[in-house]
C-alpha cells in the first residue's frame, strides 16, 4: 500500500477557503486513481472528488463549484481546494489512493460511473467551518 499524509485541515469561518494536500510516499500504476472522503461526526464515510487513471473528474453534487481536486503527479501530492465554505462541510477529510472493489463494508464511491473502493488511507485532517 501506498503512504498517504494529509495537511492543510483548519477552522474557518463560512464562506472561507482551505485548501488540503496529500503527500504519497511513492508511485505505483494503481495509485493514479485518486481521492477525498470525508467523515462528519456520527455520519459515515462520504465520497467528495475523485480522479480516475484516465484524470477524469467527479465531484458529489454538494461541492461542485466550490471544491477542486488536483494532482501533481511529478510531486506525488493530491490536493483539494475548498472555496466558499459551509458548516456542513465539517468533517475529518481522508485522501485515498489505489482504486479498486470496493470490499464488504469499505468506504466506496462512484468515480466515472463505477462504484470503487480504496486500498490506500491517510490518517485525516479536521476542517471545522462556524457559521
Amino acid at each position: 500500500r501506498v503512504h498517504l499524509v494529509e495537511s492543510g485541515g483548519g477552522s474557518v469561518q463560512a464562506g472561507g477557503s482551505l485548501t488540503l494536500s496529500c503527500a504519497a510516499s511513492r508511485n505505483t500504476a494503481s495509485q493514479y486513481c485518486w481521492s477525498w472522503f470525508r467523515q462528519a461526526p456520527g455520519k459515515r464515510y462520504e465520497g467528495v472528488a475523485a480522479i480516475d487513471p484516465d484524470s477524469k473528474i467527479t465531484y458529489i453534487d454538494s461541492v461542485k463549484g466550490r471544491f477542486t481536486i488536483s494532482v501533481d503527479s511529478a510531486k506525488k501530492i493530491l490536493y483539494l481546494q475548498m472555496n466558499n465554505l459551509k458548516p456542513e462541510d465539517t468533517a475529518t477529510y481522508y485522501c485515498a489512493a489505489e482504486c479498486g472493489i470496493p470490499g464488504a463494508g469499505q468506504p466506496s464511491m462512484v468515480v466515472s460511473g463505477v462504484e470503487v473502493g480504496f486500498e490506500s488511507w491517510g490518517q485525516g485532517t479536521l476542517v471545522t467551518v462556524s457559521s
